[in-house]
């Protein structure tokens, strides 16, 4: 058990650890901020602007531009959380292997 604490304490030490958690933050919450921004303005489109959300996408329908402006956040979302997903798996899982190997010699 000491042994794991110890190489715990040797890769959270690390300089390419550090690095690496820094990069995956900004990264994580660069992709967060989007969809932040992108609910939020949504969310006041709604507020300050009803009558422009509620407005036909074509003339004669029923459905409103919020309707398709609702399912592109939705959209946004997904394909970020795909993104990163994808980062993750590529880059940051192979670099924090790395890493650990390194820390376990």
């Amino acid at each position: 058990m000491q042994k794991h604490a110890a190489s715990c304490v040797h890769i959270r030490e690390n300089p390419r650890f550090q690095a690496l958690v820094r990069k995956r933050n900004r990264f994580a919450f660069s992709l967060a901020a989007l969809v932040v921004i992108a609910y939020f303005s949504f969310i006041l489109l709604v507020a300050f602007r009803p009558d422009w959300i509620a407005t036909p996408v074509f003339a004669g329908m029923t459905v409103t531009v919020g309707v398709p402006l609702g399912l592109s956040i939705i959209v946004l979302t997904v394909g970020l959380t795909a993104i990163y997903v994808r980062r993750a798996n590529r880059e940051f899982d192979e670099e924090s292997m790395e890493i650990r190997r390194q820390a376990l010699k």
